[in-house]
C-alpha cells in the first residue's frame, strides 16, 4: 500500500513539474513519495544493520546539501550530470552485489539479465555522466573528440558486451566474465560521450537521465522492488521523451547527436567574422535606443549564465516596465547547458512566470517588437538554420530575433558558439553590438537609463 500511495506521488509530481509555477511543490510530492517508499522498504527489511544505513544516510545529507547550497547556477548543468552518474552508479552496485549473492545460488535466466542490463546500463551512465561533467566544467575539451574507426570501435565493444552477457548466463560462476562487462561497459559510457559537442549538452544529460532511470528499473527488478521498478521506469520514460523534445528542438536525430560530432569545425569561424559589418555601441547609445522602445524581448543564453547576470536583467526589465514599456523573455528549448537551464536561471531571479514565452509563442512577437536584447545567445538565434544548408544548425529552429526593429547582441568577444560557427546576424543591418560582461553590461545600461 505504501508503494501504491509512493507511485502516485511520483506521478502527480512529474506532472506538476511540467509548469514552473507548480514545479516546486511537485518536487517536494515527489520526495515525499520517495520517502515514503524508502521508510516503508526498510521498515520490511528483515536483516538491517540500522546503524549503517543511519552513517549514510547523514553522509548523503551532508553531500547533498552542501552541493545545492555551494553550487551555482551556473554549474547547476554539471551537478546534474554528476547526480545521473551517481544514479547509475548505484544501480551498478547494488546489481553487482546481488550477483555475488546469487551466483552461488543457481540463479535464474530472467534475474541474470536484468542483474546484467542494471550493471551494463548503470556503469555506462556513470562514466558517461563524468565525460558529460568534465565537458561542461572544461576539464576535457568541449568540442567533439575523434578518432578513426570510432563508430567501429564502439559496435565492436557493444558486440563484446552482449557475447559476455551470454557467457554470464550460460556460467554464471565464472565471475570474471561480470568483470568485464563492468570494464567494457565502462569504456562504452566514455567512447559514447567524448565525441558529442558541447552544444548538444542538454541532449546529452536528457539522455543520461533516462539511462539512470532504466538502470533503477532494472535494478528494481533484481531486487523485485515494485517501487524502484515504478520510478526508474517514470525517469526512464520521462528522460527519453525530453530527449526527444530536445532534438525535435535542434531539429536533428538523437542518432545524429551521439554520432554527428556537430560542433568540432571551426576554422572558418574568424575568418567569417571578418567579413562580418559589426557596429559596435557603447550603453549609453543602448540605453538611448531602450528609452524609444515599446516593445522588448529578452533573449538569454549560456553567457547570462556565465556571467550570473540573472538579477541585472530582472532590474533592468523592471526599470522599463515602471517606463510603460512591455518587457518579455524568450526560451529556447536548447539554450543553456541543460534543459531547462533559463527557465531555472530566470526563475531564481524571481522573474515572474507569465513572462517567459516559448519559442513557439514568442517567435510571432518578433515582427512588431522594437528591440530584441540577445544576452550570452548565439546558436539559438542564427538566421543561419533558416537558409544556410551546408551549416551544421541547418534547419534547428531558431528565435527569430533578425525580425525585430533592432537587435541588441551582447557578447564578450566575437568567438563562435558550441556549434563552432559564426554569428551572421552579427553583421546585419538591424544588429548593434555592446561588448563585456552581460552583469556589467546590464548595471551600466541601468545606470545610463536612469540618467536620461
Amino acid at each position: 500500500m505504501a508503494y501504491v500511495i509512493s507511485a502516485v506521488c511520483f506521478i502527480i509530481g512529474i506532472k506538476m513539474l511540467s509548469h514552473p509555477k507548480t514545479a516546486r511543490r511537485g518536487n517536494s510530492i515527489a520526495a515525499l513519495g520517495m520517502l515514503i517508499a524508502t521508510v516503508s522498504t526498510l521498515y520490511a527489511g528483515e536483516v538491517l544493520d540500522f546503524k549503517l544505513i543511519a552513517a549514510g544516510m547523514i553522509i548523503g545529507a551532508i553531500i547533498g546539501g552542501f552541493a545545492a547550497i555551494k553550487v551555482e547556477m551556473t554549474q547547476m548543468p554539471q551537478l546534474v550530470a554528476i547526480f545521473n552518474g551517481f544514479g547509475g552508479g548505484a544501480s551498478a552496485l547494488i546489481a553487482s552485489a546481488e550477483f555475488y549473492t546469487q551466483n552461488t545460488q543457481n540463479p535464474t535466466t530472467f534475474m541474470l539479465v536484468t542483474i546484467i542490463l542494471s550493471v551494463a546500463i548503470g556503469t555506462l551512465t556513470l562514466t558517461g555522466s563524468f565525460i558529460a561533467f568534465g565537458k561542461l566544467q572544461g576539464f576535457v575539451s568541449g568540442k567533439p573528440i575523434t578518432y578513426p574507426a570510432q563508430q567501429l570501435m564502439n559496435g565492436i565493444l557493444a558486440l563484446c558486451l552482449i557475447g559476455l552477457g551470454y557467457l554470464i548466463i550460460a556460467n554464471p560462476i565464472e565471475i570474471n566474465y561480470f568483470y568485464g562487462i563492468l570494464a567494457i561497459s565502462a569504456i562504452l559510457g566514455i567512447t559514447l560521450t567524448i565525441p558529442i559537442g558541447g552544444a548538444d549538452m542538454p541532449v546529452v544529460i536528457s539522455l543520461l537521465n533516462s539511462y539512470s532511470g532504466v538502470a533503477a528499473a532494472a535494478t528494481g527488478f533484481v531486487l523485485m522492488n515494485n517501487a524502484l521498478i515504478i520510478s526508474g521506469a517514470l525517469v526512464g520514460a520521462s528522460g527519453l521523451i525530453l530527449t526527444q523534445i530536445m532534438c525535435k528542438g535542434m531539429n536533428r536525430s538523437l542518432a545524429n547527436v551521439i554520432f554527428g560530432a556537430v560542433g568540432g569545425d571551426s576554422e572558418n569561424a574568424n575568418g567569417e567574422s571578418q567579413n562580418l559589418n559589426i557596429k559596435s555601441y557603447s550603453t549609453e547609445e543602448a540605453a538611448m535606443i531602450f528609452e524609444a522602445a515599446e516593445k522588448i524581448v529578452v533573449v538569454p543564453g549560456y553567457g547570462l549564465a556565465v556571467a550570473q547576470a540573472q538579477h541585472a536583467a530582472r532590474e533592468v526589465a523592471e526599470w522599463l516596465e515602471k517606463e510603460g514599456k512591455k518587457v518579455y523573455y524568450a526560451i529556447h528549448p536548447v539554450a543553456g547547458r541543460m534543459p531547462g537551464h533559463m527557465n531555472v536561471l530566470l526563475a531564481e531571479a524571481n522573474i515572474p512566470y507569465e513572462q517567459l514565452k516559448d519559442l513557439d509563442e514568442i517567435n510571432p512577437e518578433f515582427e512588431d517588437c522594437d528591440v530584441a536584447l540577445i544576452l550570452g545567445a548565439n546558436d539559438v538565434v542564427n538566421p543561419a538554420a533558416r537558409h544556410d544548408t551546408n551549416s551544421p544548425i541547418y534547419g534547428m529552429p531558431i528565435l527569430n530575433v533578425d525580425k525585430a526593429r533592432t537587435v541588441i547582441v551582447n557578447k564578450r568577444s566575437m568567438n563562435p558558439g558550441f556549434a563552432g560557427i559564426q554569428n551572421e546576424l552579427f553583421g546585419y543591418e538591424n544588429t548593434i553590438m555592446v561588448f563585456g560582461d552581460a552583469k556589467d553590461m546590464l548595471t551600466k545600461l541601468l545606470a545610463d537609463l536612469k540618467e536620461l
